[in-house]
């Protein structure tokens, strides 16, 4: 267990039985919700899933009040856990080559998200809470994952895209890249064209707090056809954290 209050508990999940609370929350909200697809979603059942699922470990965060119902999900791959997998989920759509050559201890995360009416609050609190300790637990020093913005129109995202391009591109020692035959620029509007208040509006709330925890994009973006989204790869280097985020990801820490 990583942490606990009067209402909300975060924990790995344990069992199949776990593993598919996680997968149907997935389907409620990337499927049901965002138009999502894959060649592994069992719509019958309504659970969103993937080959990767038996590799990754499951932070699950659970309702004390509602009789433990799993009202949040993040998944994470260390580099030990990839190395048995072949691969990590996000070298389908970005060369991590920068980050696996690094020598430092890394780990994706990825399908995070919150049940309808568990967003923006104390849930995505303890969520984080849950992540810093196993972060800290296992000395994990570098942090990449997929995140997305609704929709596969980049002219539609030029500004927010833009955006990130010209003020959060990743430095070159973090600095993954879309993969070649994918490669979609995020420079759509020089940087003086760009208006940064609707530019923000634009950007979910994810990846806002990854940008404020000291994170980074890397450069392009992919475009996701099967789950209707672009897609752009976040990096965060806990070392280079300022000493009120670095705190997030000590250990006993609160988010």
């Amino acid at each position: 267990m990583y942490t606990r209050d009067v209402h909300f508990t975060v924990r790995l999940a344990r069992d199949e039985a776990d593993l598919q609370a996680a997968q149907r929350l997935r389907y409620d909200v990337f499927v049901s919700e965002l138009g999502g697809d894959g060649p592994l979603v069992d719509h019958e059942a309504k659970l969103e899933r993937d080959r990767f699922d038996p590799h990754f470990d499951h932070l699950l965060l659970s309702d004390d009040s509602r009789g433990g119902a799993i009202v949040g999900v993040y998944r994470v791959l260390r580099d030990d856990q990839a190395d048995k997998a072949g691969q990590f989920y996000s070298e389908d759509e970005y060369d991590l080559s920068v980050l696996k050559r690094s020598g430092r201890r890394i780990m994706e995360l990825g399908r995070s998200c919150l049940a309808e009416g568990y967003r923006g609050g104390a849930a995505m609190y303890h969520l984080w809470n849950g992540l810093a300790r196993y972060v800290a637990e296992h000395d994990i020093e570098i942090l990449f994952g997929v995140a997305s913005f609704h929709g596969t129109d980049p002219a539609k995202l030029a500004q927010p895209l833009s955006l990130l391009h010209h003020r959060h591109l990743a430095p070159e020692a973090l600095r993954v890249r879309t993969v070649a035959e994918h490669y979609q620029p995020l420079d759509l509007v020089p940087a003086d064209q760009i208006d940064r208040r609707a530019a923000m509006l634009q950007v979910p709330a994810l990846i806002k707090a990854y940008l404020r925890l000291g994170g980074f994009v890397g450069d392009g973006a992919f475009i996701d056809e099967t789950f209707n989204t672009t897609d752009v790869c976040l990096v965060m280097d806990t070392g280079r954290l300022n000493a009120r985020q670095k705190a997030i990801y000590s250990k006993g820490a609160d988010l």
